[in-house]
């Protein structure tokens, strides 16, 4: 017993190091996204159990007096925080998916509600008769598994849900990928406790388990930021640039590939007229326009966020589709989107794009060429505009 609690409470300890480790990095990322708040949030939750879980393991070991305020203190908050991780995690779902809802007092309720009812039955529960969650030699009763999993099981279900139908309509593999594996995540959990329980019950699995699902989870997160614009969600201008030195990107496939470079129409009257707040916003009703476009189109595409309000856009079409028929379906979502979300100003989009030739040409002068032409084409737009 002594061995095992010196090794079970090493390992614990070691989880509760990584986990602050990762927590401090983010905490001195001065600009923290809500996602990022909400992962934190999941880290802490996490920490909490594995000290819950090195003191029940004291309790075990006889390091700790065994009775019944240890016993059921240290179950309860076992309880009580694997219920919160998962809430923690279905957070930090709606919020890495966007959920345009998910901030409202209605919604932060319900999702918070499974939770509350759970720690206000137990408690209710005790108090009514203290001898329902332990027999008289200190053994935990049926009643508190039913409260140990009914809620993780609730929440994982939801988030389950939600993760397919957001994969099922997502083109992007490496996109739909993310959706199953944060959708996904919780279940692993689970599996790597149930492991623990069922096969290995003196060996920390469960902390292992989630120690190497969150450190994995961790290092793509990092990747993405890296690679992605923090306001859009768009790949930014280095991953663009990584995209085009690559031969393989060129040409799919012996398709034709096309550069379409994009911005907003008087953008900078955007910010100056309605605020820098509007302006951002601006910018992400415009990522937005790009990705409903993008669902309607059968073909690969790479977007990314050029710089300031400029887009750029490669695209490999698959039966003939033209890029003025991909431009033209952006401008319909801008138009759609700024109409359902009543903004005070109206989207309107310049574009330019070029084919890339054969030989020696390569995306990146492809880009240049479609910039070029989107000048030209903000300049005759403007014309119209003075004629009429």
């Amino acid at each position: 017993m002594s061995s095992y609690f010196i090794y079970y409470t090493e390992a614990n300890i070691v989880c509760v190091i990584i986990f602050g480790i990762m927590l401090f990095r983010d905490f001195l990322n001065i600009d923290r996204q809500e996602k990022q708040i909400e992962y934190d949030h999941a880290l802490i939750s996490f920490m909490l159990y594995f000290i819950t879980d090195a003191l029940w393991a004291s309790v075990i070991a006889g390091k700790l007096p065994r009775n019944s305020f240890t016993v059921l203190t240290c179950n309860f908050l076992n309880c009580v925080l694997m219920a919160l991780i998962v809430y923690a995690w279905l957070r930090f779902v709606l919020s890495a998916e966007q959920m345009p809802t998910r901030n409202e007092k209605r919604i932060r309720f319900l999702t918070a509600l499974p939770l509350l009812v759970s720690v206000a039955g137990m408690v209710i529960a005790y108090l009514i008769n203290p001898q329902i969650f332990l027999d008289k030699d200190l053994n935990l009763q049926p009643i508190y598994t039913v409260f140990q999993i009914t809620v993780p099981c609730i929440y994982i279900v939801v988030i389950l849900i939600y993760a397919l139908r957001r994969a099922a309509k997502e083109e992007s593999r490496a996109e739909r990928n993310m959706h199953l594996f944060i959708g996904f995540f919780p279940l692993l959990v689970i599996l790597g406790g149930l492991l623990q329980v069922l096969v290995l019950p003196e060996t920390p699995v469960f902390c292992f388990c989630c120690a190497i699902l969150m450190l994995v989870f961790y290092i793509n997160n990092m990747e993405t930021q890296i690679s992605t614009d923090q306001l859009t969600g768009l790949n930014n201008r280095r991953q663009l640039e990584r995209y085009s030195v690559q031969k393989s990107n060129a040409r799919r496939e012996g398709r034709r590939t096309f550069a379409i470079m994009f911005d907003i129409d008087d953008f900078k009257k955007i910010n100056d007229t309605y605020g820098h707040a509007a302006g951002d916003g601006a910018l992400v009703n415009m990522a937005d326009a790009f990705r409903s476009a993008m669902r309607k189109q059968n073909m690969p595409m790479f977007l990314a966020r050029y710089g300031g309000d400029e887009f750029t856009m490669i695209i490999y079409p698959t039966d003939g589709t033209a890029p003025e028929t991909l431009i033209r379906e952006v401008r319909e979502q801008a138009e759609r989107i700024c109409l359902a979300r009543k903004t005070p100003y109206m989207l309107r989009i310049g574009a330019g794009y070029d084919e890339l030739k054969d030989g020696n040409d390569t995306i990146a002068e492809c880009i240049r060429r479609a910039d070029e032409k989107l000048y030209l084409d903000k300049m005759q737009e403007k014309a119209k505009r003075k004629k009429s």
